[in-house]
């Protein structure tokens, strides 16, 4: 019952989202999951962010950066904000360079189930970064990004072979 009335809240703010915002799909209960299914044997980006966070505009910066050297990088960018701040972070993420970027939008009014699905070490700090390996591995990052670390993760997985 609970997970269709996630489901359910998660259609009905999918269709309240402004048009500019239809690409962001809604992360509820079993998101994870299904990311992390999809890129099964694949190394990934997934970045926590949100608007109101000031290192997060950086990070999304030093991550627009990234994609530019290495197109083939794959990034999973989530706002911890609300669906009805749809229009906003996808303007946001199109400034950024990363319109691109497959994009989710926290859709659970109850960010700590959703934090605690991601990472149950994960208490809600922003910016937040982990790094999957092929056999999804991560490594977790709270706080500014260092570029000089991530070049070097991004060498070991996606230097052209």
């Amino acid at each position: 019952m609970r997970r269709h009335l996630c489901l359910a809240m998660a259609v009905l703010s999918m269709l309240t989202l402004p048009a500019a915002a239809q690409d962001l799909k809604p992360f509820v209960a079993g998101s994870m999951k299904e990311i992390t299914a999809a890129r099964q044997g694949k190394p990934f980006i997934l970045g926590m962010w949100s608007l109101t966070c000031t290192h997060c505009r950086e990070d999304l910066a030093l991550l627009s950066s990234l994609v530019k050297k290495h197109p083939d990088l794959d990034l999973v960018l989530v706002a911890t904000d609300t669906p009805e701040e749809g229009e906003e972070i996808g303007t946001t993420l199109r400034q950024s360079g990363l319109g691109g970027a497959q994009a989710w939008v926290f859709a659970d009014p109850f960010a700590e189930r959703l934090r605690f699905e991601i990472d149950p070490k994960w208490h809600g700090e922003l910016p937040r970064t982990y790094l999957y390996d092929p056999s999804h591995k991560t490594l977790a990052f709270s706080g500014k990004l260092d570029g000089l670390q991530l070049e070097q993760w991004l060498k070991k997985y996606y230097t052209r072979r």
